[in-house]
């Protein structure tokens, strides 16, 4: 019998199917992937604006988690949107209980539209708790700037971020340089653990319709881990991923704000 390659993202849902476990899953399928979700928050939301925000209480989001992981487990997990502390501390009880392997965590703090996702109080919670147990964590400029304090605005201070995040976390830091200018979009990947620093280079794609790309990449990373890539391997290979899934996404229109990437380029004509 076939096995498939398990991936679980825990993260919020996305009711106009751009971001969140919708991205997510999407991501999953495209990668050959069996993907599962555990339900954090839903948000009502679209190409423009999160209009509402309900979270789940942290007892359900257990109950989740324990139903996937006591019958089909998982190879991988990716993290998005965790709303509260406590939902974030249950989290990490339950994985840790589980010895759950091949931790994404994107730590997402804002949405696309400028819309607050995390509250105040859960952002220590995600320092103390969630980031020592991840295996990679994908922050853009502004949640590296929430999480060190600093205000980072080009590669060398980029550079320097990643060594103060890395007193956060044992894992690999992928700090993402999209918010930067220039035709070219940089991300730094670097391992405290082995004090090893690579500076990816993509080709920025000039397009609206971005919506989902941190969730996308982070996604893409997990799939990778779950199909056997290193860290490095999985990183390279997401980002190449999501590059195609951007410029495909930019010849469609959807909505009138920031539309999605095209999670599934290689299967539409």
């Amino acid at each position: 019998m076939k096995s498939y390659k398990r991936v679980l993202t825990i993260a919020g849902s996305d009711s106009g199917g751009g971001a969140g476990i919708q991205a997510d899953l999407k991501t999953f399928a495209a990668l050959g992937c069996y993907g599962m979700s555990v339900i954090t928050a839903l948000t009502a939301q679209n190409t423009q604006s999160v209009s509402a925000i309900s979270s789940v209480s942290a007892d359900f989001v257990v109950a989740q988690l324990e139903a996937v992981l006591t019958d089909i487990g998982t190879d991988a997990v990716k993290i998005g949107m965790i709303h509260r502390a406590d939902i974030i501390e249950a989290i990490v009880e339950t994985l840790q209980g589980y010895r759950v392997r091949n931790i994404v965590l994107d730590p997402v703090m804002v949405a696309k539209s400028g819309d607050k996702l995390l509250q105040d109080e859960a952002i220590e919670s995600l320092k103390r708790y969630l980031l020592p147990i991840a295996t990679v964590i994908t922050p853009n400029l502004p949640e590296a700037a929430v999480l060190t304090g600093k205000n980072i605005q080009n590669i060398t201070e980029m550079k320097e971020s990643v060594i103060e995040l890395a007193q956060l976390t044992q894992g690999y830091i992928l700090l993402k340089g999209g918010h930067l200018e220039g035709n070219e979009s940089v991300d730094i990947l670097y391992h405290a653990q082995t004090d090893q620093l690579s500076t990816l280079t993509s080709e920025r794609v000039h397009t609206v319709n971005s919506h989902g790309t941190g969730c996308t990449l982070s996604s893409a990373i997990a799939a990778g881990l779950a199909n056997g890539l290193s860290v490095s391997e999985a990183v390279v290979a997401a980002k190449e991923y999501l590059t195609n899934a951007l410029k495909s996404g930019a010849e469609y229109t959807l909505g009138s704000g920031h539309g999605p990437v095209h999670h599934f380029f290689s299967y539409w004509t």
